[in-house]
């Protein structure tokens, strides 16, 4: 393995969580006895230019043409959108002349609040059951994965984007160049973009192991990010901490000859990450001790549980809930189930662990004594919708960043 940002082969293990299935190959219930295929998942730095990442032993195309997660599941990420847009209009200016392009745009959850506002805008899906979702929800979207080619036939047909769209997508592409380069092909030389990717800073420093899978193949500090984009002419200005994902990074960039000098938050970020550790060596080799003792809690925790005859089921089946239950070994015997709100789910299995997923009102027919949320990332969310389990005195816990039970 190279470095795909440097192409250096000084890469530094960082935390080996075995072999694992692709966190969102949900089995049917024919599939149970067939073979599943495992890859391992291996995270390492790059000890010249800093680059989290990952073997990319998984295509994009393998995981995104058919794509089981449908962003508008859930209200805060929908309602977070919709923030977004309205201080980016604000921001740049964007009007009915404005064009906006969002990369990865899943099921309109994004571009149906650009397309209310009446600015003229377009997705770029390359999964073709989402993409469909997000057409019926009246939002334009081109059907296909983002490199150099594709944008180049985008800018030819719709024009060149005052402002695009990156979240959420960054870490899930493996030709981390030619995308950094079709990037700035659909944007206009005075144009802006966008990217919201979960901040390497939580991960290492709250242990957030299981936001690595498969289909992250990289994980970006903003000295990082920064390096990958100057591959394409691009510069950092400015950047936002966010609390989505357990911690994630809002960075604004433009063309260097458009871009003036970084803002005081992006010098205020870095100063951040390089007090942590995270511009060297040094700093990302807590990850693997902090992954081992969550391990410990939670097996411990369920163990006690089930020694106690109690009832635990799980809410939520998202990738990273996938990657903590294959590292930890957690199988139907020590959780019955997990619900999830997204239809194409049920019916089927995590991945690996092969734990059964229903929909959400089992757990108020069913009447378990705890809930595991697995995406944790969801807290507030996930506290409110499940507050119920109380009337009969159930409890709903949360694995990371360490085991807690719910605010009351």
């Amino acid at each position: 393995m190279r470095c795909r940002l440097c192409d250096s082969d000084r890469l530094l293990s960082v935390l080996d969580l075995g072999a694992t299935p692709p966190c969102e190959r949900f089995l049917t219930l024919a599939q149970l006895d067939t073979p599943e295929p495992t890859y391992p998942l291996h995270l390492r730095l790059c000890e010249d230019c800093m680059l989290l990442q990952i073997p990319a032993l998984i295509s994009p195309e393998d995981t995104f043409t058919e794509y089981a997660y449908f962003a508008s599941y859930s209200d805060s990420w929908v309602e977070h959108a919709q923030r977004f847009v309205e201080e980016s209009v604000r921001r740049l200016g964007l009007d009915t002349h404005s064009r906006v392009v969002e990369v990865a745009s899943n099921d309109g959850y994004l571009l149906q609040h650009v397309v209310r506002a009446g600015i003229p805008c377009l997705g770029i899906e390359p999964s073709v059951n989402v993409g469909t979702a997000a057409r019926e929800r009246g939002v334009p979207t081109y059907t296909d994965f983002l490199d150099p080619t594709t944008a180049a036939t985008v800018r030819s047909e719709f024009g060149t984007a005052d402002l695009v769209v990156a979240n959420n997508v960054y870490a899930h592409v493996p030709d981390l160049i030619g995308f950094t380069q079709a990037l700035r092909t659909l944007m206009a030389d005075t144009g802006w973009l966008t990217i919201e990717v979960h901040h390497a800073l939580n991960l290492v420093t709250l242990g957030q192991f299981d936001t690595i899978y498969h289909e992250h193949f990289q994980y970006y500090t903003v000295l990082s990010a920064a390096r990958a984009l100057s591959t394409a002419g691009l510069a950092v200005v400015d950047v936002e901490s966010l609390p989505t994902h357990g911690g994630s990074l809002r960075i604004w960039a433009q063309p260097e000859s458009a871009a003036g000098p970084a803002s005081q938050r992006v010098r205020d970020v870095l100063a951040i990450e390089k007090r942590a550790g995270l511009h060297d060596v040094d700093g990302y080799l807590r990850l693997a001790e902090q992954a081992r003792s969550v391990r410990h809690q939670l097996l411990r925790f369920l163990l006690d549980r089930r020694a106690e005859g109690r009832s635990v089921v799980g809410y939520g089946a998202p990738g990273k809930g996938n990657t903590l239950l294959n590292y930890c070994g957690i199988r139907p015997d020590l959780l019955e189930y997990t619900v999830d709100r997204n239809p194409y789910k049920h019916g089927r299995f995590t991945p690996g662990t092969r734990i059964p997923i229903r929909e959400p009102e089992r757990i108020s027919r069913d009447r378990p004594d705890v809930v595991l949320g697995l995406p944790w990332n969801l807290e507030p969310e996930l506290t409110e919708q499940l507050d119920y389990i109380k009337d009969w005195g159930g409890e709903l816990v949360f694995p990371l960043p360490r085991l807690h039970k719910a605010a009351a």
